[in-house]
C-alpha cells in the first residue's frame, strides 16, 4: 500500500498537471458515477489527506481518490491514449495535461463541504503543512486509548495518526528500539509519531526511493523494511520478517529481535 509521502507526492504531481486549468476531458470509468461530467470547470487544487486525495473543482465539487494497495495517478500529455483494459478508473485532462488514475481503489464526487464524510475519520496526518504541537497530542490520545493493542498494528490504523504504512513503520520501530509486537502502554508514543514525521518528511519530496533520516550508509536507505532474513545492518542479527494483524487486515512487518526487544 502506498505510504503517505507516495500519495503526497502524487498530489504533487496532479497540482501541477490540474490547477487553474479548465477540464476538457473528465472520464469515470466507475459504474457509480459513469454519467458524470466536469467537462467546462477549473481544477482548483489538489490536497493528500494521509493516504486520500481530494481533487476540488469549481462548484464545489470534489474527486476523492485512495490508491488502495496498487493504484496510482499518471500524468500525461494531453491527448495521449489511455492504456487499454479496465484499469483505468478515471481520467482527467485540459488543453495541456491529463492525469489517469490507474487501479483506483475508491473514486468518489461529492460536495467539498462533505469531504469529511471520506476523510473525518482519519487521526492526524503526519504531513499536515500546518502540524503542531496539538496534531501530536492528539496521534497519541488516539494511539494510546487501546493501551493493550500492538504497537504495529496501531501504527497502520489510520483512526489514529494518518500516513504510516508498512515500510515507515518497520523503520520508524527500527529506530526507536521498539519490536512491532510490544504492547501500546508500552510505547512512548511522542517519541515513535516524532519519529515518523521525520521520516516521511524527508521522503516526500524524494524520487529516487525511501531513505532514513539520518542515513549515511553509502548505497543503503532502509534499516529493516525488505531485509527478512539478511543480517541487521546494526547488530549483525537476522532481520525477521512476519505478518502482524488479524485476518483479513495482516500485513508483513520486518524487525530486528536484537535491537527491538
Amino acid at each position: 500500500m502506498p505510504e503517505g509521502d507516495a500519495v503526497y507526492r502524487a498530489a504533487a504531481r496532479l497540482r501541477g498537471a490540474l490547477d487553474g486549468r479548465t477540464l476538457t476531458v473528465s472520464d469515470f470509468r466507475v459504474p457509480r458515477y459513469a454519467t458524470a461530467d466536469l467537462t467546462g470547470r477549473a481544477v482548483l487544487t489538489t490536497e493528500s489527506r494521509g493516504k486520500h486525495l481530494l481533487t476540488r473543482v469549481e462548484g464545489e465539487l470534489t474527486v476523492h481518490t485512495h490508491l488502495r494497495m496498487e493504484g496510482s495517478w499518471r500524468v500525461q500529455p494531453a491527448g495521449t491514449r489511455p492504456p487499454r483494459g479496465d484499469q483505468v478508473r478515471l481520467v482527467l485532462g485540459n488543453a495541456v495535461r491529463q492525469a489517469v488514475g490507474l487501479r483506483l481503489g475508491m473514486v468518489d464526487l461529492l460536495p467539498t463541504g462533505q469531504e469529511h464524510r471520506v476523510v473525518g475519520h482519519l487521526g492526524p496526518d503526519l504531513l499536515a503543512p500546518d502540524w503542531a504541537d496539538d496534531h501530536l497530542r492528539r496521534a497519541v490520545a488516539a494511539l494510546a486509548a487501546r493501551p493493550e493493542v500492538t504497537i504495529g498494528e496501531a501504527l497502520l490504523d489510520q483512526r489514529n495518526v494518518a500516513g504510516i504504512g508498512t515500510i515507515w513503520r518497520a523503520e520508524t520501530l527500527f529506530l526507536a528500539g521498539v519490536s512491532p509486537y510490544r504492547r501500546v502502554e508500552e510505547v512512548d508514543l511522542a517519541k515513535v509519531v516524532a519519529l515518523a514525521r521525520r521520516l516521511l518528511l524527508a521522503n516526500r519530496d524524494r524520487s529516487q526511493g525511501p531513505v532514513t533520516t539520518g542515513d549515511q550508509r553509502p548505497g543503503r536507505r532502509l534499516w529493516a523494511y525488505g531485509r527478512a532474513g539478511r543480517p541487521c545492518l546494526r547488530c549483525g542479527a537476522g532481520i525477521v520478517g512476519a505478518e502482524l494483524g488479524a485476518r483479513p487486515q495482516e500485513r508483513v512487518v520486518f524487525y530486528c529481535p536484537a535491537c527491538q526487544p
